[in-house]
């Protein structure tokens, strides 16, 4: 591997996670080819040829500063594209288009096999799924709290009964506006008489609620293992990062083992963990975020995580399970 081989950055405008991890592959004298999808027509162009050459697809990712060689990409960082939406075209055609930027700029970058990629994106969309997160964590032996996925507001209401406190949380984060004003949707306790038919509209996660003495961010890098603990004394600490204090802890090697091992089944190299500490030193089992964010982590705890990206996509080994 030479020096020359490119790092792809795909990511959106402003991401300061991202910057952060290109500053330190500058460091290391690599060179990086940094995109956004959306760009595609503007100011990113690509080109890509199959079966007339000895590289299974070769051709080149240009911007109008960097380009890239598809077959000498030697990583992939898979960070938070945005794909274009084409709103100057009328709906039927901005559809068409739109889905001619997936599955053509995706489908070339997707070709990529030669490569380390951190971390595919069919991959992460793969991880992404809570109930079939759930479902592995129990297979690989994590403390799982008991939870209902049901669109049925009398199952709702029987697991309620059964359980006392239980919490509500979206089975996936969506962008979301009413009136134009930005909404997310936290974990919230839930209780049954706040529940009616509409609850048949789409299924719903429950889940009961751990009785927490603090929850654990861990984000695995490769081999790295960054484990934070985050006191706040809030159910869902995302609301008020004010309110948080953070403290390095280091993990038993049992759960550094089945983390990893969570990770090798479903074919990622990264991955930010939601754990949860119980007053009896039990780690419960939250959540798996495949591309989830950890810059903040990073600044407030110093932990060398932008680095250690740096370092896995310099390396650029080939992760044959995602040949």
């Amino acid at each position: 591997m030479t020096e020359e081989k490119p790092v792809m950055v795909v990511t959106e405008d402003g991401d300061v996670t991202a910057d952060m991890v290109i500053t330190q592959l500058n460091r290391r004298g690599v060179s990086v080819v940094r995109f956004n999808p959306a760009d595609i027509g503007a100011t990113l162009t690509v080109t890509a040829r199959f079966g007339s050459c000895p590289a299974p697809v070769s051709g080149q990712v240009r911007t109008p500063s960097r380009s890239a060689d598809l077959e000498d990409v030697r990583a992939v960082y898979w960070r938070r594209p945005v794909w274009p939406a084409f709103e100057y075209l009328p709906d039927p055609d901005a559809r068409f288009a739109a889905a001619q930027v997936r599955y053509g700029l995706g489908g070339v970058l997707y070709a990529l096999r030669d490569c380390l990629w951190v971390n595919h994106p069919l991959m992460n969309a793969a991880a992404d799924y809570k109930p079939a997160q759930l479902a592995l964590a129990q297979r690989l032996g994590f403390i799982v709290p008991p939870t209902l996925v049901t669109n049925d507001p009398d199952e709702a209401r029987l697991f309620i009964s059964e359980h006392g406190n239980v919490i509500h949380k979206a089975l996936r984060w969506t962008p979301y506006q009413r009136d134009g004003v930005g909404l997310t949707a936290w974990t919230e306790p839930v209780r049954d008489g706040e529940l009616d038919d509409t609850v048949r509209v789409t299924p719903h996660l429950f889940q009961a609620r751990v009785d927490k003495a603090a929850d654990l961010r861990v984000l695995i890098v490769g081999q790295d293992v960054f484990a934070v603990r985050i006191d706040s004394g809030l159910l869902d600490w995302r609301k008020d990062y004010g309110a948080l204090t953070y403290g390095v802890v280091d993990l038993p090697d049992s759960l550094v083992r089945n983390l990893h091992s969570y990770l090798g089944h479903l074919g990622l190299v990264s991955g930010s963990f939601d754990l949860a500490v119980d007053h009896d030193g039990d780690v419960h089992w939250l959540e798996l975020n495949p591309n989830g964010q950890w810059g903040w982590l990073e600044e407030r705890t110093g932990l060398e995580m932008a680095a250690s990206f740096a370092d896995l996509l310099t390396q650029g080994e080939v992760d044959a399970r995602a040949r």
